[in-house]
Formats: C-alpha cells, sequence, structure tokens
C-alpha cells in the first residue's frame, strides 16, 4: 500500500535536493491573481480573486447576458445570512473558499479513501489502519526501514490529535483538512514547527544549527564547488535566521522563518471590492450594486475584449 504522501515527504531523508530553503520550507501563501492589480488597466486581477484562476477563464468566453447571470448566483450563494446584503466577512469568506479549492480537492481525494464506513468523518483507526494496516499486521518485519515507518506512524498519529480539537479521536471534514494541510491553520502552527525541526535536525538537539541549515538544502559531490546561493544562504543563516545570534535556530526562531507573517490578499480584495461597489457607503453592498459592477467581478467575452484593445493602445 501506498503511504499518504505528507508522512513520506518529510522521512525520505536519503534524498538530497539542491533548492534554497525559501522555495522548498517557507510556507508563503499565493496572490490571488498573477496579473497586476490596476483597475485603470482592466480587471483581470479582481475577477480571479474572486472567481479563482480557473472559473476566471470560463467566465471569459461567456457573453455578458450569461455572466451577469452566473453572478446574480454567486451572490446569493455569498449571502449565507439571506438579508440582502453582502457583508465584508461574507465576501472574504467567499474568497478565501475559492483560493482553497486546491485543498479542497485534495482533501476530496483522501476522504473518499479513508473514510471507510461512510459516516461523515474519519476516525484515527480508520486512517490508521487503511495507511498502515499492512504494515501493522507483519509488525513492520518485512519493511527494510522499520525505525522510518512507525516514526511516520507516531508523526501522523501526533498530527491527527492536533487537528482534532475536540479530542475525540474522529476528524471532521475541517479537522482533517487541518491534518493534511496544518500550514493552512493557526492552531497547527506548532505542529509544523516541530516537523519542521525534526527533519532538519540531525543529531537530535532540538535545535538547528548551520550544517544542518545548509545540509538540509545542498550536499555537494566530489570536488563541486559551493554555488553563490548556498553563501547567501549562510550569511541569511548568521544575519536574519538566528535571531539571538547563539548560532542555532529555536522553535521561535524556525516560526518567524518557516512561517512569515503576510498580508491577507484576500481581506484586502475585500474591502477594495466593497468600496469601489458600495455607492450608499454603508460598508456592505447590495446584488443590485454588485450587478451594476458586475465587469468589476467577472469577465465575459465583451470585456476581455476591451482589455485586449487597451492592452493593444498600451504597446503602442
Amino acid at each position: 500500500m501506498q503511504l499518504l504522501f505528507l508522512g513520506t515527504l518529510a522521512l525520505f531523508v536519503g534524498v538530497t535536493v539542491a533548492v534554497p530553503a525559501q522555495e522548498k520550507r517557507v510556507h508563503l501563501k499565493p496572490d490571488l491573481s498573477d496579473h497586476v492589480h490596476d483597475d485603470a488597466h482592466g480587471y483581470q486581477y479582481d475577477h480571479e480573486a474572486f472567481l479563482g484562476k480557473e472559473e476566471a477563464k470560463t467566465f471569459d468566453q461567456l457573453s455578458p447576458e450569461e455572466s451577469k447571470g452566473r453572478l446574480g448566483k454567486i451572490v446569493d450563494r455569498i449571502d449565507t445570512d439571506k438579508d440582502g446584503f453582502i457583508s465584508h466577512a461574507e465576501l472574504h469568506h467567499w474568497i478565501k473558499h475559492r483560493q482553497r479549492r486546491y485543498i479542497e480537492e485534495n482533501v476530496d481525494k483522501h476522504w473518499k479513501e479513508y473514510d471507510q464506513n461512510k459516516d461523515g468523518k474519519i476516525g484515527w483507526i480508520e486512517y490508521k489502519n487503511t495507511t498502515y494496516g499492512y504494515y501493522m499486521d507483519a509488525e513492520f518485519d518485512d519493511v527494510d526501514d522499520k525505525a522510518s515507518y512507525k516514526a511516520m506512524l507516531t508523526r501522523d498519529e501526533r498530527r491527527f490529535k492536533s487537528a482534532d480539537r475536540d479530542g475525540d479521536g474522529v476528524a471532521t471534514r475541517e479537522e482533517f483538512t487541518a491534518f493534511l494541510h496544518p500550514e493552512e491553520f493557526d492552531h497547527m502552527r506548532d505542529i509544523v514547527i516541530q516537523e519542521t525541526i525534526e527533519d532538519i535536525d540531525k543529531n537530535g538537539d532540538g535545535k538547528i544549527d548551520l550544517r544542518e541549515y545548509i545540509g538540509d538544502m545542498f550536499t555537494p559531490e566530489n570536488g563541486e564547488n559551493e554555488p553563490d546561493w548556498v553563501t547567501t544562504e549562510k550569511k541569511h543563516f548568521s544575519e536574519f535566521r538566528d535571531m539571538n545570534k547563539d548560532g542555532f535556530l529555536d522553535a521561535s526562531e524556525v516560526s518567524h522563518w518557516i512561517l512569515p507573517g503576510e498580508v491577507d490578499h484576500a481581506d484586502n480584495e475585500a474591502l477594495h471590492l466593497i468600496h469601489e461597489t458600495d455607492k450608499d457607503n454603508d460598508d456592505k453592498i447590495t446584488k443590485k450594486e454588485i450587478l451594476a459592477n458586475w465587469n468589476m467581478f467577472v469577465g465575459s467575452q465583451a470585456t476581455n475584449y476591451g482589455e485586449d484593445l487597451t492592452k493593444r493602445h498600451d504597446e503602442l
């Protein structure tokens, strides 16, 4: 049986990939769109932020009437309390939901595999038996690296218990999402930090020294010169990462490194859309106000063509 990737990823200690730490360990949330946020030259950023990148492409192929019709149905979904207004909180939640679709699709895939009794929840026993059942029956005797598999089981159980907020041994969908994607949840920060330290800390002292830090990213072949980015990372370790200058990264310093404070792009976009659409300045928007400014929220064949003309004009 193929083990879930989250356990194996951290324990493939025999494989070294020469990837700078910024790309390998740091959990940065991507921006809402690859487009520049400049309403004077079109609303492509807003479309992708509001709909998600793939759905925005679909709307670009619709007629204006079809786009407005679908937008109206989306507005009804966003208005969760059915009071006829879209609040900042409702719009913020919607944008975050659209941007997390890849996570939800991943959870959907694993949910079907692990919810063995189809009760809409996943117990630790269900997960353990599905993932490790074969190895448990044999007590790991026929596994080449028994220690690694036992460590993976212990690590998964610890993570599951952290995600299981009510401690009943059973994960709801939200709890299972936190188990699969702990970097997305504030209450799972300590687990992400602990697992990162365990991955990199080879001497088991609970800290990360410079050799371990660089070794996680790069192991030179015989006679190979050190790349410039490795020299840069050594400098980053001593000047920025090691904040107390004791030669090690402790849990607090690892937290600042891999989970940096970020701007909430979804919150900023919700504020922006309300500011541009809220004509009576009551800090919430109606379906009528949204549909009156529909081309800011969604695209169509017409708006897509108009933005192409603007681009060509700018190029000229």
